[in-house]
């Protein structure tokens, strides 16, 4: 960690979040900007894939453009290259690749070649070619290419004679066509010389000095067979001797490069790049592309059918799957630069902190990349890191932060079964649960106590998982410590956990899930029959989890349910847009992310998560949680967040009294409190609570202060609640207050 004090009144804290060859390994992982197939192959590096789909588009030119990239003499490699881009193609797989090589002379064909610019400043130093062969040629045009005067001395008498003795296998139109690219290329020749001859008389004028392999074995007697050469000055740049069309363009432009470097007093060997063909990682999914034969291309219109046949290799898996990066548009690799960036920010603004926080860190994009690539992971350590040196605010997650105090403080129970010294479990429902469906909690407790033998204690809290998505690692091993105290005074039972989450997060106990008890013990007789068929949503607790995943379908298919599968279910699951507290730091991809599980199926949702039940039920859609079909129970609406609370508080005292006997006072305000529509939806959108609405108002029973709004003829008063200013406009009724809109700003109020 590093320590960055500025004028000794602040201190700016630092923490590195990985190190450079960690973050490069990790980053290495994501293959989206590797080469495709056919690209990787080629030695002369064309972008065979940007071309192919230029022709699919209908544009010639632009893959003629691509195409001349790569050689001064198209028609010589398009009509004699041996085409390694073909064998890599991914359709091989499947059927017959695309015709590479036709389609580079439908370019040629039907494309128009750019217009030369205007005059360029020629380079200083003089290049000169002895002898003439397939790779001098294309030395020749590569160094002009690169604006270096060049010569050829030849014993060709003209360029078709150059032409037709250097590549006698060249096609009659592609011979004519070379010709004429000779006579336009800005390259001088001397027909009709001896090379040798030349090469004696005038070597000295020249900087860079190119020979073909016959003349350079009579130049340099000491060459061996299978070298060619390129001298600057005294240095020799040996090349292999080439076979064949594309063997000879790579020498040509390797030599090229090396002389060009030379000639700029610069290291030949160094910044070159990868030469030559490479092997790629990476992956492209071919699931749902159906094999098929090359066209012939005869036209136009058969050249973009035979490219239309491209599938355009890509790696977008973990796109096509997460919302997370489809928001933003991003590949893992760069998320995670950005991300790095941003942590390692002292001062200024931290662009990436809402990026950081809008990931659910559910880990789909980990089973659904081939090479692993975990962002969630990513995002989690980033979120402790700007914790730790005090970057993230509080704000983005105070709320659920503060409903987790509220659930394992205020909400929170811990009992034994009666009757019972120590019990061989405990049930822990999950905050959530008795949450949205507290009856649903009481059924299964009280059928757990009825039917397992030994004991069933209840622990109704939050297991932790709010405080470790929020990265709030301090708070992660207070809630640790006092709940492992709790089980620990209970005799350290096995765990019954409601919830695949709490299962995961109280893992470090024996733990089982309910659905676990219940194919062991049995359905209660009372279990719902659903007689039609549904899709399950694997909740992201239970990511890797093939036992449970397997146990909820085997409960539902007992109970009547024909499950029909989904394009992403059980380990590619999306999240529902609850977990890793994404719903409370951004509620728009919240929203993307519950729409994204919905879209797969129009059928009726079971789920195992309370939270996943409760999201898609507020989206219209049917949705049930399997303890509810169990048990015969169900929410009859989506409570708010004061109601979620007051759920928690009702189920604690409800069975305080009817399991324990325990009697709980109620509270009595002195005045009631009445809401309209507007303002319960304005407060759940907010995250406003009833009780912080009660507090504001029993400030203003304390105090008086209100003022009255003219124009709407409501009053209002404020009270501010640790760091939130609550603002509530009301009218009085006869007994107390009915609340018309209510509203919060992180603001202090000074008065004089």
């Amino acid at each position: 960690m590093i320590i960055k004090e500025r004028q000794s009144t602040h201190v700016y804290r630092q923490k590195q979040l990985f190190s450079k060859e960690e973050l490069e390994a990790r980053e290495s992982l994501c293959v989206h900007e590797q080469p495709a197939y056919c690209n990787a192959a080629c030695p002369l590096k064309l972008d065979t894939k940007a071309m192919v789909a230029a022709i699919a588009s209908g544009d010639f030119s632009k893959a003629l453009q691509l195409y001349e990239k790569i050689t001064p003499f198209p028609y010589i490699l398009s009509a004699l290259c041996e085409a390694p881009c073909e064998g890599k193609c991914k359709l091989c797989t499947l059927g017959e690749g695309v015709s590479v090589r036709e389609l580079e002379a439908a370019a040629l064909c039907y494309g128009e070649r750019a217009k030369k610019k205007g005059l360029l400043r020629k380079k200083a130093k003089k290049a000169a070619i002895f002898g003439a062969d397939l790779f001098s040629v294309f030395l020749a045009g590569e160094l002009a290419k690169k604006m270096y005067p060049v010569t050829v001395y030849c014993s060709q008498s003209d360029a078709a004679d150059l032409v037709a003795e250097c590549i006698p296998e060249l096609p009659a139109a592609a011979k004519e066509a070379t010709v004429a690219d000779l006579k336009k290329a800005d390259i001088k020749f001397e027909f009709s010389t001896d090379p040798a001859s030349a090469y004696a008389e005038t070597v000295e004028k020249y900087d860079l000095i190119g020979a073909s392999y016959s003349v350079a074995q009579q130049l340099y007697p000491g060459l061996t067979v299978d070298e060619t050469v390129m001298v600057y000055r005294e240095q020799k740049l040996l090349t292999g001797k080439t076979e064949g069309v594309l063997d000879a363009a790579f020498a040509a432009k390797k030599a090229a490069l090396s002389a060009d470097r030379l000639a700029q007093n610069l290291d030949p060997s160094n910044t070159r790049g990868e030469e030559g063909s490479v092997e790629t990682r990476l992956y492209t999914n071919t699931g749902g592309v159906e094999a098929s034969n090359r066209i012939r291309i005869t036209d136009r219109e058969s050249a973009v059918a035979e490219a239309s046949r491209c599938i355009q290799c890509h790696c977008d898996e973990c796109i096509k799957g997460c919302v997370y990066l489809q928001h933003y548009k991003k590949f893992p690799r760069i998320l995670t630069r950005e991300i790095y960036n941003n942590v390692s920010i002292i001062m200024g603004d931290h662009m990436m902190n809402r990026p950081i926080n809008a990931c659910s860190l559910c880990g789909q994009c980990s089973i659904l990349c081939p090479n692993g690539y975990d962002m969630a992971e990513i995002c989690k350590l980033a979120r402790e890191n700007m914790v730790y040196t005090d970057k993230m605010s509080l704000a983005v997650h105070e709320f659920a932060l503060m409903d987790m105090v509220f659930s394992n403080e205020e909400a929170f129970l811990c009992r034994k079964q009666p009757g019972f010294d120590t019990c061989k479990y405990v049930f822990f429902p999950g905050c959530q649960a008795t949450a949205i469906a507290p009856a649903t909690v009481r059924a299964a407790y009280l059928d757990l106590c009825n039917r397992l033998e030994g004991g069933v204690a209840l622990m109704l809290g939050c297991c932790g998982a709010i405080c470790d998505w929020a990265g709030r690692y301090e708070m992660q091993e207070d809630t640790v410590k006092f709940l492992d105290e709790k089980l620990a005074q209970l005799g350290s039972p096995v765990i019954i956990a409601g919830c695949p989450t709490c299962k995961k997060e109280l893992s470090r106990h024996e733990t089982i899930g309910i659905w676990d008890v219940l194919e062991t013990v049995g359905l209660p007789e009372k279990a719902k029959r659903m007689d039609r068929p549904i899709a399950i949503h694997d909740a992201c607790g239970a990511r890797g989890d093939s036992q449970t995943q397997d146990a909820i379908r085997r409960i539902a298919e007992q109970m009547g349910c024909t499950v029909e599968a989904t394009e992403y279910d059980r380990d590619k699951s999306p999240c529902c847009g609850y977990g890793g507290l994404t719903q409370y730091t951004n509620k728009e991809v919240a929203k993307k992310m519950t729409d994204k599980c919905l879209e797969r199926s129009d059928l009726p949702y079971l789920s195992y998560c309370m939270a996943c039940r409760d999201r898609f039920a507020r989206e219209g859609r049917e949705s049930m949680h399997l303890l509810e079909l169990v048990y015969g129970t169900s929410a009859d609406h989506c409570p708010d967040i004061s109601e979620k609370r007051y759920n928690r508080l009702s189920l604690k005292n409800q069975l305080l009294g009817e399991v324990w006997n325990e009697d709980v006072e109620e509270v009595d305000l002195g005045f009631t409190i009445d809401y309209t529509t507007e303002a319960i939806e304005m407060m759940d959108d907010r995250m406003i609570l009833k009780t912080d609405v009660i507090r504001v108002l029993q400030n203003l029973k304390e105090t008086g202060e209100a003022i009255l709004d003219g124009e709407t003829g409501l009053c209002v008063t404020r009270a501010r609640l640790g760091n939130v200013t609550f603002w509530v406009k009301y009218t009085e009724t006869e007994t107390g207050y009915l609340v018309h809109r209510a509203y919060s700003h992180r603001m202090t109020i000074q008065t004089r």
